[in-house]
């Protein structure tokens, strides 16, 4: 590429990485560069250029924020930022905290007040992380985050919930209005889709509350009868008022499974420990259904696998799932977790 005075633009972006001193996936950071240029030849008005600006900055400090504990587990924490610490649910935020921190869990929140508040209280200041949001009407970051210098803060809403999801492993979610339910659907949806990988969803009410019970009713009389999701699209989620439920449910669902990838239609799932041939007989025989063609297979690494070192020491699972049987992929990650193998 070169500009209208001759000037290699290529070559100087090449040169500008070398002086600065960047050395590794120099292909992705001359794309983030040219990018930037090209906004600028398009002509790109102000206001779009201060939303691309401030989102990859943003972007920038969160990976910042996040990169020292990339292997520490991490779950994020949903609920209302107006709950009150007299609130029954207040307790069960910071009883779920402290439990999984107490395992060795982080637990990330939204660095508000409320149930993020008592999140981070829970989890101690060593075991809580924050990415809190500027706005008008609420109060600032609360003072277990505010204290330690593990947050950040954000201007835009899809930045900070791209943090809140993307570094963890399990989710839970407390009642909370409309940021809340918009939170906890964007996770559905990111799930439902595919572009999320499988993880522990945990919506947690007060002890005996019916919040999202509600939720779940409607679900079952408005949703799957009107075709609009799989009949079995909400069994990835556990509703529940138990704090050591929703802690079993998150570290459980890393008791044996590890990961997954696509490789072609091939569904090849990682697991810890390696299951015998009569398990793999009872998976096929419980789970054939939401095969679309052949066996649940155990296999090898695959070339793809290989090629990329990805956890290729890992026993595996290959199957070809059926189309929106994601349901079905996480009662039998379920049935995985739970083989005599993996204990």
């Amino acid at each position: 590429m070169t500009d209208e005075g001759g000037v290699d633009v290529a070559a100087a972006i090449d040169q500008i990485m070398t002086d600065a001193g960047v050395s590794a996936n120099r292909t992705l950071i001359r794309r983030i560069l040219n990018t930037g240029l090209r906004l600028g030849e398009d002509g790109t008005d102000r206001l779009n250029l201060k939303i691309a600006s401030a989102a990859l900055a943003e972007m920038r400090d969160a990976f910042q924020l996040f990169h020292p504990y990339a292997d520490v587990p991490k779950v994020t924490v949903f609920g209302s930022a107006r709950t009150r610490q007299e609130d029954p649910l207040y307790e069960q935020a910071r009883s779920v905290a402290s439990a999984l921190a107490e395992r060795g869990w982080m637990v990330v929140t939204g660095a508000g007040p409320g149930i993020m508040q008592a999140a981070a209280e829970g989890a101690g200041e060593k075991m809580a992380l924050g990415v809190s949001i500027r706005l008008p009407f609420e109060e600032k970051a609360n003072a277990v985050v505010a204290e330690d210098t593990r947050s950040v803060e954000m201007k835009y809403f899809f930045t900070r919930k791209l943090m809140l999801v993307k570094e963890s492993t399990g989710f839970i979610c407390l009642p909370g209005g409309f940021g809340t339910l918009d939170e906890m659907f964007e996770l559905l949806t990111l799930q439902q889709t595919g572009k999320a990988e499988p993880m522990p969803i945990v919506l947690l009410d007060a002890p005996g509350g019916t919040f999202w019970k509600g939720l779940e009713t409607f679900i079952v009389e408005h949703l799957i009868p009107a075709g609009v999701i799989s009949a079995d699209d909400f069994d990835r989620v556990l509703v529940t008022d138990s704090p050591e439920e929703a802690v079993a449910e998150i570290t459980g669902f890393w008791c044996n499974y590890d990961s997954l990838r696509w490789v072609d239609d091939v569904l090849v799932l990682r697991l810890k420990h390696t299951p015998t041939d009569d398990e793999i007989e009872r998976l096929n025989d419980e789970f054939g259904d939401i095969v679309a063609e052949g066996r649940i297979e155990r296999v090898d690494a695959l070339p793809v696998e290989r090629s990329d070192n990805d956890v290729v020491d890992l026993p595996r699972l290959a199957l070809r799932l059926r189309q929106r049987e994601v349901g079905g992929l996480y009662r039998l990650i379920d049935a995985i977790n739970a083989l005599d193998s993996a204990r």
